[in-house]
């Protein structure tokens, strides 16, 4: 079939098995092809093509509401709804989003890019329906890793004892990015193997229905009996204990299964919970022989042999570079613990956990727990290292901030993905965490300007007894400095001055500085002379040399890879004002006050206006302000 055809999955409902088979075989061909060129979530949606063709046979979307939760698994949603012709853009700038976006299409009911949200938006869906008293179905699909999730489980929770009319999809693959972890992951292993509690439920339900009905006291002797055999079978029946149907589990590949099961589901009251059981990268090999997350979300690769396409990058990944040193650090300091929200493989973690099982954590997809237990442990002299996305950072803010810093506890916060990430959107770029982490008490933040810097900033994590301390550093590769042999830990609040200048002064850290000096090369050609800060604390601030630079009058361009609200330079204008610097010339650039969507880093940039030319152009403007402030005077 031509998929770029396809412009409803109306046409779904004429299909027999035959075709619907030919159908996954040409979706599967065509994910693996479009993706070998573009990257993406190849392993998630491969194990989904049979359950998300059949769910689009069996309801009407977009009467029928779809919830897709985290959203890795929406690329045959987005076949099925017309947008087969846009893969070649997948995850590119203006291109098609990698995730649900309701502004692609009426299809996408609800935007994810974080994990566990569908069950509660489904439960606002489900309430606002039943207000309006409308007549359609609310299927929210969320994967076995996600289900982990408190927020999950809060609404689970909630939706069984309002007893609300849903279909819960669980898509149960054993994995979320990395193998699952948890009780709750055992509970559904159970589940898996309890096939037979299901025909003894059957065979026993239609022997009690045969019986006549001799007054309420038999009756509860047959409930009581239905509820035996479910504990004798199965070790706790967790979600008709939540007040769930519980129909399962069933071959996430078999359309007949599908179709029969999925058909019972439509006729439940109340809510109901569809277990489905799929192989992740089901179709290409090289995905389904994954067993550590390789293939969850991938770069380009070679379809013959599964070869990912290397970078030409010269640096390690960053990822790698903080985790290895955080090791090499703790053969000598056993007090360092290591705590991942479910990112093993993406932090790179994977040595920690080699050499220090006893002192490493993978805590699943639940990053207030994890923000919290590297508290506890702080409460014991230990040295928890927390490693975190900053998008997932997010979710633990309040954690952070009652838990950690009102406490004033050692918690090392690694913020992984700090800054710009490129063809993850907006749901991933990692530019809030320093607005809602630089106004909390107790709180020290640091970015290296290199991979040098950053070993040493870990030594400086560990080494610091004074409270929270948070390391950023971004997606993808250092640039390929030397590495000092021996770690030094730097002074708390000290920057670097990395070229002198008395025309004015850039302060950065992190990834803009190659942008700044940059323009300080351009400007010097001009006969302008700038010098260029290292402004690796962006908290606590180095205030003898921003004393120095205000007091020498030089007009000030901030320049940061982060929200500009309540951001690094929003910081150095509170200083200059509290200082009585009220004549400073000051200027900040950085992420403007809206959601910056997928695509290359370097076009985002240029798009938003933060580029060596733009800060070229920045600089003269406030030249050009303290010459006209000169000649007034």
């Amino acid at each position: 079939m031509d998929l770029n055809k396809i412009t409803s999955p109306s046409f779904l409902k004429n299909l027999d098995k035959k075709e619907l088979e030919q159908l996954a075989q040409d979706i599967r061909t065509f994910l693996i092809e479009k993706c070998s060129v573009t990257g993406g979530h190849i392993g998630p949606n491969l194990g989904v093509v049979e359950l998300t063709i059949m769910l689009h046979k069996m309801f009407d979307s977009p009467k029928d509401k779809f919830l897709w939760d985290v959203g890795h698994q929406a690329y045959v949603h987005k076949i099925l709804t017309g947008r087969a012709s846009q893969f070649d853009t997948l995850r590119q700038f203006k291109g098609l989003c990698g995730f649900p976006k309701r502004v692609e299409s009426e299809h996408d009911e609800w935007e994810t890019g974080h994990s566990s949200t569908s069950l509660s938006a489904a439960m606002g869906m489900a309430a606002a329906r039943d207000i309006k008293k409308d007549k359609n179905f609310v299927i929210p699909i969320i994967g076995d890793g996600a289900l982990t999730g408190g927020m999950a489980l809060e609404a689970l929770n909630h939706i069984g004892h309002a007893k609300t009319n849903m279909i819960v999809i669980l898509n149960d693959n054993e994995m979320s990015i990395a193998p699952n972890v948890g009780a709750l992951h055992n509970v559904l292993g159970r589940l898996r193997t309890a096939k037979e509690y299901s025909k003894a439920k059957e065979e026993l339900e239609s022997l009690i229905n045969k019986i006549p009905v001799l007054g309420g006291k038999l009756a509860s002797t047959a409930e009581r009996l239905k509820d035996s055999l479910k504990y004798l079978v199965v070790s706790g029946v967790f979600f008709e204990e939540l007040g769930f149907k519980y129909l399962g589990p069933i071959d996430g590949h078999d359309f007949e299964a599908l179709e029969m099961t999925l058909s019972h589901a439509k006729k439940v009251r109340g809510p109901v919970l569809v277990h489905v059981i799929t192989k992740k990268g089901k179709g290409y090999k090289p995905a389904e022989d994954d067993t550590i997350g390789n293939w969850h979300g991938t770069g380009p690769y070679k379809i013959d042999n599964g070869a990912f396409v290397k970078s030409t990058t010269k640096g390690p990944a960053w990822s790698s570079l903080i985790a290895e040193t955080v090791r090499k650090i703790a053969h000598e300091d056993e007090r360092i613990v290591t705590i991942t929200p479910a990112m093993p493989v993406g932090s790179k973690l994977q040595g920690i956990q080699q050499d220090f099982p006893n002192r490493f954590f993978d805590v699943g997809i639940a990053e207030q727990h994890a923000a919290t237990m590297a508290a506890g442990l702080a409460t014991q002299k230990m040295k928890p290292f927390l490693a975190i996305y900053s998008t997932f950072l997010q979710r633990a803010y309040d954690q952070v901030l009652h838990d950690i810093a009102r406490p004033n506890l050692n918690v090392f916060i690694g913020i992984d993905r700090a800054g710009l990430v490129g063809a993850d959107g907006e749901t991933h770029q990692g530019v809030f965490d320093i607005a809602f982490l630089r106004h909390i008490p107790n709180m020290t933040i640091m970015m290296p300007k290199d991979e040098n810097e950053g070993q040493h900033m870990v030594k400086t994590a560990i080494d610091y007894d004074g409270g929270p301390i948070a390391l950023r550093y971004p997606r993808g590769n250092g640039i390929g400095v030397p590495l000092d042999e021996e770690l030094v830990a730097l002074p708390i609040g000290s920057w670097e001055v990395l070229r002198e200048g008395k025309d004015g002064a850039i302060l950065t850290f992190g990834t803009t500085i190659p942008m700044a000096i940059a323009a300080a090369d351009m400007l010097a050609q001009q006969g302008i002379d700038i010098e260029v800060v290292n402004a690796r604390f962006i908290k606590p601030m180095d205030e003898e040399m921003l004393h120095r630079i205000l007091s020498s009058c030089k007009p000030i361009l901030t320049i940061e890879e982060a929200v500009l609200q309540g951001g690094f330079g929003s910081g150095v204008l509170e200083f200059a004002h509290d200082h009585g610097y009220l004549h400073a010339l000051i200027d900040r650039m950085g992420i403007p006050d809206q959601y910056i969507e997928h695509g290359d880093v370097n076009q985002l940039l240029a798009e938003i206006h933060m580029t060596a030319e733009d800060t070229v152009a920045r600089m003269h403007v406030l030249l050009q302000q303290k010459q006209q402030v000169g000649l007034n005077k």
